[in-house]
C-alpha cells in the first residue's frame, strides 16, 4: 500500500479512530491514513459514552468530522437512550454532519430485540429530518424491515448513507431511489463477495462512497489484520479495477461525493 505519486485525495466515510484494539493512537492511525492519501475522515460514533470523544476528535484536525448515534445492537440502561430531542442537540455541536450509525441487525441477539433496535431506528430518522442531516445507517440481517422502516419514517427527505453496503443489487436500488449513497467497505475485496462486486460495478458513480469501517473488516491484503482508515485505498483500488477505470477516478469521485453528502466546505491542501 502507498501514494507514492501524492496524486489522490480519498476520503474514508466510516471508521472508528475512538476504538481501543489499534497499535497506535489515533492521531498516528490518521497520519498513517494522510500518509496513504486519505485526506477526510468520518468518525462514527455508535453509543452515547463515546459521543465526546467522537467530537473531540474531530475538534483536533481540520478534516475529521464526527456523527451522533447509537448502533442498533448497543445495550443502554433507559437513561442513555438518546430520544429525538437529545440527538438533534448534539447534532448542533461543531463537525457533526450525520446522525448513526443507526439501523438493524438481527444477525446477532434474538427476536426480542427487534422492537427495541426499530424503535430506536426511528427515533435516529425523526432525529435526522428535524436536524437537516444525513444518515449512516447499518443493516445486517434486516434488509427488508430496514427498508420499510425506512420508508415509514420518511428518510429519503434526508438521505444518507447505507455503510459497509453487503446486500443484493435490489437492495442497492431501493436504497438509491430514496436517495442514499452507497458505501463499499473491505468486504468488496473478499474474493467470495461476487454479488457485492457486481453491485460496486453497477452502482453511478455520483452515489458510491468507500470505507474501511475500522479497526474491522480489514480489505485483501490486510485480511485478518486491524484494520485502519489508510487502508481505504486498497477499497478505493478494488473498486476501479471493478469498473476497469483508474484509482484517481475513483478516488476524486467519491470524495466529490463524501463533500456533497455531508454537506462539508472543501479547503485548500
Amino acid at each position: 500500500m502507498n501514494n507514492a505519486s501524492g496524486s489522490i485525495c480519498l476520503a474514508d466515510s466510516h471508521c472508528h479512530v475512538d476504538f481501543d484494539g489499534y497499535d497506535m493512537g489515533p492521531q498516528e492511525l490518521i497520519q498513517a491514513a494522510r500518509a496513504a492519501g486519505v485526506r477526510y475522515l468520518l468518525n462514527v460514533s455508535v453509543d452515547v459514552a463515546n459521543w465526546e470523544r467522537v467530537l473531540s476528535l474531530a475538534n483536533t484536525d481540520l478534516d475529521v468530522y464526527a456523527s451522533v448515534g447509537v448502533h442498533p445492537n448497543e445495550e443502554h440502561v433507559p437513561t442513555q437512550e438518546p430520544d429525538v430531542d437529545t440527538l438533534v442537540a448534539m447534532a448542533q455541536r461543531p463537525k457533526v454532519v450525520a446522525i448513526g450509525e443507526t439501523g438493524l441487525d438481527y444477525y446477532r441477539g434474538d427476536a426480542s430485540q427487534k422492537a427495541m433496535q426499530h424503535e430506536r431506528f426511528r427515533t435516529h430518522i425523526r432525529a435526522a429530518r428535524q436536524a437537516g442531516l444525513p444518515l449512516i445507517i447499518h443493516t445486517r440481517a434486516a434488509a427488508e424491515d430496514t427498508l420499510a422502516i425506512m420508508a415509514e419514517e420518511g428518510a429519503e427527505a434526508v438521505g444518507g448513507v447505507m455503510h459497509c453496503f453487503a446486500e443484493s443489487w435490489e437492495v442497492a436500488q431501493a436504497a438509491l431511489a430514496m436517495g442514499f449513497y452507497i458505501s463499499f467497505s473491505g468486504i468488496v475485496t473478499f474474493k467470495s463477495a461476487t454479488e457485492l462486486q457486481e453491485v460496486a460495478r453497477r452502482v453511478p458513480a455520483d452515489r458510491m462512497l468507500v470505507e474501511t469501517d475500522s479497526p474491522f473488516l480489514a480489505p485483501v491484503p490486510y485480511r485478518g489484520k486491524t484494520n485502519q482508515p489508510a487502508y481505504v485505498l486498497e477499497v478505493a483500488q478494488k473498486v476501479a479495477d471493478l469498473r476497469g477505470i483508474d484509482l484517481a477516478t475513483v478516488a476524486a469521485q467519491t470524495t466529490d461525493n463524501f463533500l456533497r453528502l455531508f454537506r462539508i466546505q472543501a479547503q485548500a491542501a
